[in-house]
C-alpha cells in the first residue's frame, strides 16, 4: 500500500507532464481494421471544441433515437469488450470511451459495427484533456478498469489515479454518480483507496470485506480480467459514490 502522507496533495503542476499510457500501437492493422479506422472512427471520434470552450456531452449522440437518459465514461477501455457489452445492454445510455491504444480502438470499432451500437463515442487520445473540457456534474458513471499499474516505484507517478484525477472525476460526476475501479494488482488497489479516502467528494460504498471481491452488478468481465484469473491473481472491485454538493 502507498505510504504517502494522507492529506498531502500531489503537485498539480506535475499532472500535465504525466503519461498514463504506454504504446500507441501494437500489431500491424489488417484491411478491415484499417477501413474501420478510416471510415468509422471519424464519425464516432470526440473532438474538443476550439479554444477553452466546454464540451456538451449530451450533444455527442445524435444517432440515438432519443437523448441519452444518462452519460457514462470509460477511461482506458482496452479491447472495448466491457464498453461494448454495456452499450448493448443499455441502449438508452450514452457511453464515451477514451483509449489512446490504436489496436484497442479498432477492436471496439469492430464491435460497434457488428452490433449496430448507436450510443458509443470514442476519444482516441489521453482522457485528461477531455475531462478538463467536461462541465461540472455531467456524468452519471465513470469506469477505470485494469489500468496500467506502472509497478516500479519510479513509474508510479504515471498511474492515472492521483489526488488531482480523483478530484476531476468527482467534479464531472453528478451527485450520487458512481466511480468504479477494478484491478488485479493489490498495490494499485491500496494506492487508489488511500487517495479516495482523502478525496472529500468521493465515498467508498463497501459495507463489508466481501464487497470489494465481488464484481459490479451486471459485470460482463474483460479479456484482461480473464487472463488475471487464469494466472491466479484475484481482482479487486472498488466503487465510490459522489457526495452531494
Amino acid at each position: 500500500m502507498d505510504t504517502d502522507t494522507p492529506g498531502r496533495p500531489e503537485h498539480p503542476a506535475e499532472e500535465p507532464e504525466r503519461a498514463f499510457f504506454g504504446r500507441r500501437k501494437g500489431k500491424r492493422l489488417r484491411g478491415q481494421q484499417e477501413r474501420r479506422l478510416a471510415e468509422l472512427l471519424p464519425a464516432l471520434r470526440v473532438d474538443l471544441p476550439p479554444g477553452e470552450a466546454i464540451l456538451d456531452p449530451r450533444a455527442l449522440f445524435p444517432a440515438m433515437p432519443v437523448p441519452p437518459e444518462a452519460l457514462w465514461l470509460e477511461i482506458g477501455f482496452g479491447g472495448g469488450e466491457h464498453l461494448a457489452a454495456q452499450a448493448a445492454a443499455r441502449p438508452d445510455i450514452g457511453i464515451i470511451g477514451a483509449e489512446p491504444f490504436v489496436n484497442g480502438v479498432v477492436k471496439l470499432l469492430a464491435a460497434v459495427e457488428a452490433q449496430g451500437l448507436r450510443n458509443v463515442r470514442i476519444r482516441d487520445e489521453d482522457v485528461t484533456a477531455l475531462l478538463a473540457r467536461l462541465p461540472d456534474a455531467c456524468l452519471d458513471r465513470v469506469y477505470l478498469l485494469y489500468p496500467d499499474p506502472w509497478p516500479k516505484r519510479r513509474q508510479r507517478k504515471r498511474r492515472f489515479v492521483s489526488d488531482a484525477s480523483l478530484a476531476e472525476i468527482g467534479r464531472v460526476l453528478k451527485d450520487g454518480g458512481l466511480f468504479r475501479f477494478a484491478s488485479d494488482i493489490d498495490d494499485y488497489a491500496g494506492w487508489t483507496l488511500v487517495r479516495a479516502a482523502r478525496c472529500p467528494v468521493l465515498a467508498w460504498t463497501a459495507r463489508d470485506a466481501r464487497d470489494w471481491t465481488r464484481p459490479f452488478p451486471g459485470w460482463p468481465g474483460t479479456r484482461y480480467e480473464a487472463k488475471a484469473l487464469e494466472a491466479g491473481r484475484r481482482p479487486t472491485y472498488l466503487e465510490f459514490v459522489r457526495r452531494p454538493r
